[in-house]
């Protein structure tokens, strides 16, 4: 059997290779920061990690996993309610929900899991979920593994959101869903006219602050800090894995009856391993140093004003960010290839996004921003942004 199935896949994947959208592992040899070194190109600075506050070689956190080990061990070996609970991860779940102004949290093994894991434990077919229709692959995969009726408008479009609550007013309970920040644009959703709708139409909101957490607002607390919402959207769900250290992990986080109802009924939290104690341990040092002052935060908002301004004023096209992420448009899904590899050849390590993970003709190299870089690094990007740029045609 497998010979014939192998034959589709070969044919498949030369099919990809010949549209030019192929996408190839790059090797990194050191620990994740601003500047790295991979297996293949050398020494480069980093413009496509999530590493927003720069924490993810922070030695306060490493030294926190080392202890926690020592203390802790290695791994938990179970599910959370059988033996996998450890003192660290009712910390964290704590101190998570002291930081967004919630009620509980709940820990899963990543953000994929608990937007895979927040629907359908709490939604049936007499209800609705509305969904932003630029949201993140896994909310989507949530919503689809939930029978509740669904619905869907177009990106931050609150005309179209009304719309669709009108529609779905005959539900019993309707949710709207939409990410903080969307992570292939860089745009925040307006959560405080999403609420507004909300009220109107009694709905319940949720919101994954994945992209948004640590970055958004004015101590980085997210998007319902940025629209003076702490504590009022039901739903939120996040990760360990960007600004908070860059490791692995995700939550939600909300109203204590839904995250209690949660732990008794979620699959991915009932049958997925706990995180290991150790990165529960890096996650609260995590939230201590975010917390006790805000310098991280304003250097990443600094760092990601001046890199945009630079690259405007060179002409190049970046879609309105409200983040640390930038949307370098190209429009054509093999010139962002051939750009991001030029830009390689310069010490620039960047990927080029394109169809299915953005819409067709929306090629763009995403550039994130840390708060780990400096002026000199952003302007290296910059100048090297600007000779690929002529060099390819897509700068005069």
């Amino acid at each position: 059997m497998y010979d014939n199935f192998q034959k589709y896949l070969q044919k498949e994947i030369q099919q990809i290779k010949d549209d030019g959208l192929y996408k190839s592992e790059r090797v990194i040899i050191t620990p994740q920061s601003a500047a790295i070194k991979t297996k293949d190109e050398g020494d480069v600075l980093n413009f496509c990690a999530n590493n927003y506050l720069g924490l993810a070689d922070n030695k306060e956190l490493i030294q926190a996993a080392k202890d926690a080990m020592d203390a802790r061990g290695y791994g938990m070996s179970s599910v959370r309610f059988i033996c996998g609970t450890g003192d660290l991860h009712k910390e964290l779940e704590k101190r998570i929900a002291e930081f967004f102004g919630t009620e509980d949290t709940i820990l899963y093994a990543a953000c994929f899991d608990a937007n895979g894991g927040v629907f359908e434990p709490l939604l049936g077919e007499q209800d609705a979920i509305i969904s932003d229709a630029l949201n993140h692959a896994s909310i989507i995969d949530g919503v689809r593994l939930c029978k509740a009726k669904r619905f869907r408008y177009a990106n931050a479009d609150m005309a179209d959101l009304e719309q669709q609550l009108i529609a779905a007013k005959d539900c019993r309970h309707r949710i709207i869903c939409t990410d903080g920040v969307f992570s292939m644009d860089g745009n925040v959703a307006p959560i405080d006219k999403i609420y507004e709708l909300a009220n109107k139409y009694n709905a319940l909101v949720m919101v994954d602050e994945s992209h948004s957490a640590g970055v958004v607002g004015k101590t980085g607390r997210g998007t319902t800090e940025q629209y003076n919402l702490r504590g009022k959207v039901e739903i939120l769900t996040g990760t360990l894995g960007k600004a908070f250290g860059g490791a692995v992990g995700g939550f939600t986080t909300g109203k204590k009856e839904i995250i209690e109802m949660l732990r008794q009924r979620s699959r991915p939290y009932l049958f997925s391993n706990s995180i290991p104690p150790m990165v529960a341990a890096a996650a609260i040092k995590t939230l201590d140093i975010i917390t006790r002052d805000n310098k991280l935060q304003d250097t990443l908002h600094e760092n990601t004003n001046y890199f945009v301004e630079k690259m405007k004023a060179a002409g190049f096209d970046i879609k309105p960010t409200q983040s640390a992420i930038c949307a370098v448009m190209l429009y054509d899904a093999p010139l962002s290839q051939k750009f991001a590899a030029e830009l390689s050849n310069e010490g620039i390590y960047v990927t080029g996004f394109y169809y299915p993970v953005v819409p067709k003709g929306q090629a763009r190299i995403r550039v994130q921003v840390s708060a780990a870089h400096t002026h000199a690094q952003l302007d290296k990007c910059v100048e090297a942004f600007i000779k690929i740029g002529k060099k390819l045609g897509t700068l005069k």
